[in-house]
């Protein structure tokens, strides 16, 4: 299973960037998918999440900016990232929760995009 993610890019802040990840792999079933990030000398935290139903998970810090939305057919997933903010800058990653067995799954990651925001 391979994950790439694209979209990172410098922007300026109030502006917008849609990320995208493709997951690969023969006959891959793909549970939940979300995106997480990193900021220099931070932890990894999750930004957002959605399930093959399309619920959706977001942090306090993005909700009504960041919309994640995903296409089941494609095992593709994006985050649309609005109203961005010097704070949101970070290395973005994606993550998605293949199922490898009856009952069991393994967490694949990307590679990570670079999301800046200049003030």
């Amino acid at each position: 299973v391979q994950l790439q993610a694209s979209g990172g890019g410098l922007v300026q802040a109030g502006g917008s960037l849609r990320l995208s990840c493709v997951a690969s792999g023969n006959g891959i079933r793909v549970r939940e998918m979300g995106w997480y990030r990193q900021a220099p000398g931070n932890q990894r935290d999750k930004v957002a999440s959605i399930t093959s139903g399309g619920s959706t998970n977001y942090a306090d810090s993005v909700k009504g900016r960041f919309f994640i939305s995903r296409d089941n057919r494609k095992n593709t997933l994006y985050l649309q990232m609005n109203s961005l903010k010097p704070e949101d800058t970070a290395v973005y990653y994606c993550s998605a929760d293949v199922w490898v067995g009856y009952a069991a799954t393994k967490v694949y990651w990307g590679q990570g995009t670079q999301v800046t925001v200049s003030s």
